[in-house]
C-alpha cells in the first residue's frame, strides 16, 4: 500500500492509501454495465466487481443491455488494473478499473452508458462526464428523461443479472 499518494479526478482527490487492494487481471465476464468478473493474475478464481462511482441501467431496464454490451466491448478478455476501495452489501468489490490508462467509470459515463453515482447532495465523481454526455445527448441521455437505476429498482425491483 502506498501512503500519501493522491489520484486526482476532476475536482476529487482519492487517497491511494485508502485502497484495500490493487491488482491486475483479465476480465472474464460482464454481467451488466457496472458489474464484471476479473480473474486476477496468478489466481484461479474470478472476482465479482462493481465499478465504483457509476450507476448503469439495470439489465432489464431500457439501455441496460446496451450498457453491458459497451462495457464488454471495452474490456472482455482484456487485462485491467483494479483498485478495490471497499465492498458493497452484495459482497462485490467496489473498484476503479483502468484499461490502457483510461478510467472505465469515466468512459462509461462520458459515452452516456451510466450515471455518475449520486449520494446525498453529491453528484458523484463523474459529474463533469455526465454533464458532457447529457449536453451531447449520448447514449441514455438521448432520451428526454432517462430513469435513474435506483428509481427503476424502486418501481420494479431488482433485475437478475446473468452469472458466469
Amino acid at each position: 500500500m502506498i501512503q500519501g499518494i493522491f489520484l486526482v479526478f476532476g475536482i476529487f482527490m482519492l487517497d491511494v492509501s485508502l485502497a484495500q487492494e490493487v491488482f491486475f487481471g483479465k476480465v472474464s465476464f460482464v454481467s451488466d454495465g457496472d458489474t464484471l468478473w476479473v480473474l486476477p493474475e496468478a489466481v484461479r478464481k474470478p472476482r465479482k466487481l462493481r465499478i465504483d462511482g457509476i450507476d448503469a441501467p439495470e439489465i432489464c431496464q431500457s439501455g441496460g443491455a446496451d450498457a453491458r454490451d459497451v462495457l464488454a466491448a471495452y474490456v472482455l478478455n482484456r487485462r485491467v488494473e483494479v483498485t478495490v476501495w471497499r465492498y458493497d452489501d452484495y459482497g462485490r468489490g467496489l473498484a476503479r478499473l483502468v484499461l490502457d490508462k483510461k478510467d472505465l467509470g469515466a468512459q462509461m459515463v462520458s459515452t452516456g452508458h451510466a450515471w455518475s453515482y449520486r449520494w446525498g447532495s453529491s453528484l458523484g465523481p463523474y459529474s463533469s462526464q455526465e454533464v458532457f454526455a447529457r449536453q451531447a445527448r449520448l447514449g441514455l441521455f438521448a432520451s428526454h428523461k432517462p430513469e435513474l437505476p435506483r428509481d427503476f429498482r424502486k418501481r420494479h425491483g431488482p433485475c437478475h443479472s446473468p452469472m458466469p
